[in-house]
């Protein structure tokens, strides 16, 4: 009798295709293994519990801040006790930015990066083929005063953008009691303010994919500063319009620091075909299938030589090679056990005062009470 094992990703080109054509390829290689992927929308990825996910599924592609929590209650295998050290060297030495690493909490290897990304520059090339692109953070203001502008503005994407402002501006995120100290975290609150101030109010019902989405289609939106990048957006035919990436603009001189985000293919410690589970997750993080099956259905690779390789850069516009700067200078997150709660919350707060303004110290205020209440959790 057969092994099947049952998977869980995210609802995007990106996020499932990639995963039913691996599967596939693996159970033509591997007759007695049959591996099924079902779907959940970007929302429940960035928030489900995972501890409820391994209880059902064998296979799971997660979001690294969960690695804390899966290094603390054992919700997940430690990989690194039944991958090759030879194996597990090459995924460190061929690291997008610091992917591989952030699934690794205090030694325990909770899932591989198979898929790699960071907020970059996202524009339609034909409206900017004889304009100039903002280079930095005042000239990104006066493009915005031409309503051109747009980014992703519902609060977990709100509370990246701070993330990344704060630790262009300081070496303290997430280094003392609080968050951010008090002249950085207002500042960059202001600032934040004031470029949404030039964007349209319907920002703020809006993802990352929302974002692609509106860039690549008809409308009059042509330039996003930072969103999570997508290359999918970048290859023929996927949209009614091309979209090209480019590394992130500046602030004062220095590249602002981007979150790190992609997902991690993980094995629910519940699964009871470790073994079959194990050979599908270094099948699929191998090099030769994340420079090829795996992008070639609409993956974006977490594997080095895949950002480098010239196929893959020719069919995507020079997505990965012009915005690899980006990735390798992103900011990790906490990952904590708690951490998921204070990020669950503490993006409604940057929201609501970037939307809507008010007392700006008292939203900093509310944002360290937060952080201080997740790390007593």
């Amino acid at each position: 009798m057969g092994i099947k094992l049952k998977g869980i990703t995210w609802a995007h080109t990106r996020g499932y295709v990639p995963m039913v054509a691996t599967a596939q390829r693996f159970n033509e290689l591997n007759p007695e293994i049959e591996i099924e992927w079902e779907k959940r929308s970007l929302r429940d990825f960035e928030n489900a519990p995972v501890e409820q996910l391994a209880e059902k599924y064998d296979l799971l592609i997660i979001d690294h801040p969960w690695a804390g929590f899966a290094s603390k209650n054992g919700v997940l295998i430690p990989l690194e006790k039944y991958l090759s050290k030879d194996f597990l060297d090459d995924q460190l030495k061929n690291s997008v930015g610091q992917s591989h690493l952030s699934y690794n909490f205090d030694g325990f290897q909770s899932a591989l990066a198979v898929d790699a990304a960071c907020p970059v520059c996202v524009y339609r090339p034909k409206y900017f083929a004889d304009k100039n692109l903002p280079k930095d953070w005042n000239e990104l203001l006066e493009l915005a005063k031409t309503g051109i502008v747009i980014f992703a503005g519902q609060p977990i994407y709100l509370l990246m953008d701070f993330y990344m402002l704060c630790s262009t501006l300081s070496d303290n995120l997430f280094k003392t009691d609080k968050v951010i100290d008090d002249d950085t975290g207002i500042l960059v609150l202001e600032k934040m303010r004031e470029l949404a101030g030039y964007c349209t109010k319907e920002i703020f019902s809006w993802n990352t994919i929302k974002v692609n989405e509106i860039l690549s289609s008809e409308s009059d939106y042509y330039y996003c500063p930072y969103v999570y990048g997508f290359s999918n957006y970048s290859r023929a035919g996927y949209a009614r319009h091309i979209l090209k990436a480019g590394d992130i603009i500046q602030y004062e001189g220095r590249q602002m620091s981007a979150v790190l985000g992609g997902t991690g293919l993980a094995v629910s410690s519940k699964c009871r075909n470790i073994g079959a589970a194990i050979k599908y997750v270094e099948f699929t993080a191998s090099k030769e299938i994340q420079k090829t099956l795996l992008f070639d259905n609409g993956g974006q690779p977490g594997h080095r030589e895949a950002w480098l390789d010239n196929e893959v850069n020719r069919r995507s516009l020079n997505f990965f090679k012009d915005t690899l700067k980006t990735l390798d200078n992103s900011y990790l997150r906490p990952r904590y056990d708690g951490y998921l709660y204070f990020q669950d919350n503490a993006g409604e707060i940057v929201r609501d005062f970037i939307k809507d303004g008010g007392n700006v110290k008292d939203t900093l205020e509310k944002i360290n009470s937060l952080y201080k209440k997740s790390r007593s959790k």
